[in-house]
């Protein structure tokens, strides 16, 4: 390797850090901080710089067997997040592989997973195993009790009869989502989310176009608690149908921002973690609450919005919102050309739709009831 080769790595090292490109985390931690933060503190990037700055020279050299066993170690770390094989007390897929036959299309897909349950549990961790990383973009795993969706299995989104499928009333409209970068969510001891007896899992996926034919066959994990549940997770889910300054339409040539707000909160509750959603339109979104007392509490940042990198972000700490509070959301987006992420190099009018080059407006949060001493409890 020559001079000039090391020189401009370290250059490019230098500027992804200092720029905060990598490693990717795309909340603004000085709005609110997260338990799973993936970020360099400023005295390491500032390490970093003079390191580049000072020449990039060369660090103390290792035998090939050290750096095989530092290599080894880091494999297994990511190898062993999720939950671990030990503690797993379902393991359910697609059954079949489905297969990706139409090239260059994007396939929004239904899939009926039946648990065969016979009693209520409650759920400590749940993680999603996309099966063909390349082309898995996002899943959205729900709860049916009813028995009346199962012939959803398979259908098409573009397919007319998924409607009388989706008239039918779900458990649990949003039990996981994953996007990448957002492989499991375990929740915090003593609580635990309900699967409901007979419970059968619809999961909704989205699939990059394929270059080639090929398959998918996506699984799911789910891991019970093992200690008696105090409090029951619950979902609160802000969609388009809670934006104030409707029509949800971004006109062609614009840039909008659109603001959504919840009903007024019934109880003093205790958050666990918020998932905003948008898509390539999307260039920022805000979260938090205002108390009845007129005190705002921060839930969220993200002032460069990356349709690419989306996650959970879990609260350090449970963040109490108390009762009478109402949480706002504000999205701004932009339909212009000067948005490199537009789909359409022509700008045009869009609206909802789960479409990628349609646009949405989602904010998801898992909560438990305020119990005394939540604020203290790290998560």
């Amino acid at each position: 390797m020559t001079f000039a080769d090391v020189s401009s790595r370290a250059k490019f090292i230098g500027f992804v850090t200092k720029t905060k490109y990598m490693p990717p985390f795309k909340a603004d931690n000085s709005f609110q901080h997260y338990k799973n933060e993936n970020i360099l503190s400023p005295e390491e990037i500032q390490t970093i710089q003079e390191w580049v700055n000072g020449g990039a020279n060369e660090g103390k050299r290792i035998s090939k067997k050290q750096q095989l066993a530092i290599l080894d170690t880091h494999v297994n770390k990511l190898q062993n997040t999720g939950i671990p094989p030990e503690q797993v007390n379902i393991s359910v897929g697609m059954g079949n592989k489905f297969s990706i036959t139409e090239v260059g299309k994007e396939e929004f897909r239904f899939f009926h997973i039946p648990l065969k349950n016979k009693d209520p549990h409650y759920i400590k961790s749940i993680q999603f195993i996309p099966g063909n990383k390349k082309l898995v973009h996002h899943s959205r795993i729900m709860i049916d009790t009813t028995g009346e969706i199962a012939g959803i299995d398979g259908l098409s989104e573009t397919d007319t009869n998924i409607y009388k499928y989706q008239t039918k009333p779900l458990a649990d409209p949003f039990l996981f989502g994953w996007v990448p970068g957002n492989d499991h969510i375990s929740f915090p001891e003593g609580t635990g989310k309900l699967l409901y007896p007979r419970s059968d899992f619809i999961l909704n996926m989205h699939y990059s176009p394929s270059p080639i034919e090929t398959s998918d066959s996506s699984s799911i994990r789910i891991q019970f608690t093992d200690k008696p549940v105090e409090r029951e997770v619950v979902t609160l889910t802000l969609t388009e149908a809670n934006i104030s300054n409707q029509p949800f339409i971004i006109k062609a040539n614009s840039t909008p921002t659109f603001y959504m707000r919840s009903a007024l909160i019934q109880e003093d509750i205790s958050l666990i973690s918020i998932m905003p959603h948008m898509h390539l339109l999307g260039k920022s979104f805000k979260a938090f609450a205002v108390t009845p007392a007129g005190d705002l509490i921060p839930l969220i940042s993200i002032p460069d919005w990356d349709f690419n990198w989306q996650m959970t972000y879990t609260f350090q700490r449970y963040t109490i919102v108390p009762k009478g509070s109402v949480i706002y959301a504000e999205a701004k987006y932009d339909n212009t050309t000067a948005n490199e992420r537009n789909p359409n190099r022509l700008p045009k009018d869009v609206g909802y739709g789960w479409g990628t080059k349609d646009e949405m407006m989602n904010l998801v949060i898992y909560y438990v009831k305020y119990k005394q001493g939540d604020e203290h409890i790290t998560l």
